[in-house]
């Protein structure tokens, strides 16, 4: 146990300090919505700064879960700089603005930047247990546990950047402004990004839980899954949809999240 706070504690140090950077970065640019960008990234850091503590003695089972992490979080901070590349302040941050009046800073260094930093630090949870079950040799090759996380994270993987990759392509086209999509992945969901990104998460806890502490590592998913269904994902998102006609149509045959192929 006092490894797991040892690590947990070098983790916390490294998050603080690179969100105070993007923090740094967001005033100058005045777009607090940057901090999209430093999610996947910030993983990554934190996932490879672990890794090269060991690097030493990694076992294939660690160095799978760092590549896991690590495209994941590459893929997703590229999809978004480019997404938002060139473009304003994302609505929900300048909604956020206009609550925290003549606060500007403070509200976004807290409300903003460290908040993620602490779900970013939570969710981390199952790359910590991995790191100390490699550096006990806990973790050598992996087992049907870890495959079946590959499986399980792989899918998420492909869901998400999928889907991602068919709104891009759906937005790029002048005819489709202010359409909303409904091809592709969006036939069977309306959010199969995020609905992927829970999936690949469930899939790296079940790929950390036979070590010791593994079951910790679903809080991972737990708070992904929460979160996106619940607070800063569906919901949210779907806010500045409502009373759009064509939307209404497309809730009432597409769900919201768990795809129906049927």
């Amino acid at each position: 146990m006092n490894e797991l706070v040892q690590v947990t504690g070098i983790s916390a140090c490294i998050i603080l300090v690179y969100m105070l950077c993007w923090f740094v970065l967001a005033q100058i640019l005045k777009n607090n919505s940057i901090v999209d960008i430093a999610w996947g990234l910030g993983f990554t850091a934190v996932t490879l700064t672990l890794g090269l503590l060991d690097i030493e003695q990694a076992s294939l089972a660690w160095i799978m879960l760092l590549a896991m992490i690590c495209i994941w979080g590459i893929r997703l901070s590229s999809h978004i700089g480019y997404r938002n590349w060139g473009k304003p302040e994302d609505f929900r941050y300048q909604n956020f603005r206009l609550k925290w009046g003549k606060h500007p800073y403070w509200g976004a260094f807290l409300q903003v930047f460290v908040l993620q930093g602490f779900i970013m630090w939570l969710v981390l949870m199952p790359v910590y247990i991995a790191h100390l079950a490699n550096k006990t040799d806990e973790m050598n090759h992996p087992g049907w546990m870890q495959w079946l996380g590959l499986l399980i994270f792989c899918v998420g993987f492909l869901f998400e950047a999928i889907g991602d990759y068919q709104l891009l392509r759906f937005k790029s086209k002048p005819e489709n402004k202010e359409k909303i999509i409904q091809s592709g992945l969006w036939k069977y969901t309306r959010h199969p990004n995020y609905f992927g990104e829970t999936v690949l998460w469930w899939g790296i806890a079940v790929y950390v839980l036979p070590y010791s502490f593994g079951w910790m590592g679903l809080l991972a998913p737990v708070i992904m899954t929460y979160l996106l269904t619940k607070v800063s994902g569906v919901p949210m998102l779907e806010e500045k949809y409502k009373g759009n006609p064509e939307f209404k149509a497309y809730a009432a045959k597409t769900p919201a999240f768990f795809p129906k192929f049927w």
